[in-house]
């Protein structure tokens, strides 16, 4: 591991990769060989629920961006950001702190938990956000863009221009590589990322936590 943070603490592993690279298979595999799980986009969800903070997001881009009970759409919302830079960072202004507080705060308390072995940081958007310190290694999920393309429109129904505008709000694929320390190929069966996995785990020394209820962060 990364010599980057006190040896007596558990060590974060930052998750990245590619839009539909499958992140969340990746993050549910380290959770079966013992990680807990932070999750940037629960954390995110969590963000646009609390009451001051929605009230700045509806204040800002009005109340077609509600759903009918009243709640922030997030693909509403995401088709007027991600369409022009200058709103998407007002909108990151609104609920980055709020995500980097819950992150802090959950990565704290893993650590202080004697079942969880080390801890998983997934969050689309670590490294654009400046999350990185918070990590003693980075490891980047690769999937082919058309399989990529294909997952995002069988599974969120997103069109090749909304995944287009959403990656342009972050950092080219070949800037994610270079500052990842390990890779893992998701571009084949589920068994064979699980394995991936596995072998990382065992080659940074980290035995398998107990699975239980409180070791994995429900997402």
């Amino acid at each position: 591991m990364q010599s980057g943070k006190d040896s007596s603490t558990k060590p974060v592993i930052g998750l990245i990769g590619g839009i539909g690279s499958g992140k969340s298979q990746a993050a549910a595999a380290f959770a079966r060989h013992g990680a807990y799980l932070a999750s940037g986009d629960k954390a995110g969800h969590e963000a646009l629920q609390q009451p001051d903070i929605r009230s700045r997001v509806v204040q800002r881009w009005g109340r077609q961006i509600l759903n009918e009970e009243g709640e922030i759409n997030r693909r509403r919302l995401g088709a007027l950001v991600f369409a022009d830079p200058a709103q998407l960072r007002e909108l990151e202004a609104l609920v980055f702190p709020f995500i980097e507080r819950r992150l802090r705060e959950e990565i704290d308390a893993a650590r202080r938990d004697p079942q969880v072995k080390f801890i998983l940081l997934d969050a689309a958007v670590l490294l654009e956000a400046g999350w990185m310190p918070l990590c003693d290694r980075i490891v980047y999920v690769h999937a082919p863009r058309a399989v990529r393309l294909r997952r995002l429109a069988e599974q969120r129904r997103w069109s090749p221009e909304e995944v287009s505008a959403r990656e342009h709000a972050q950092l080219p694929l070949t800037d994610k590589v270079t500052r990842a320390d390990d890779a893992l190929d998701n571009s084949g069966s589920l068994e064979s990322l699980d394995r991936q996995v596995a072998d990382l785990v065992g080659r940074w020394g980290l035995a398998p936590a107990e699975r239980s209820p409180e070791t994995v962060a429900r997402k």
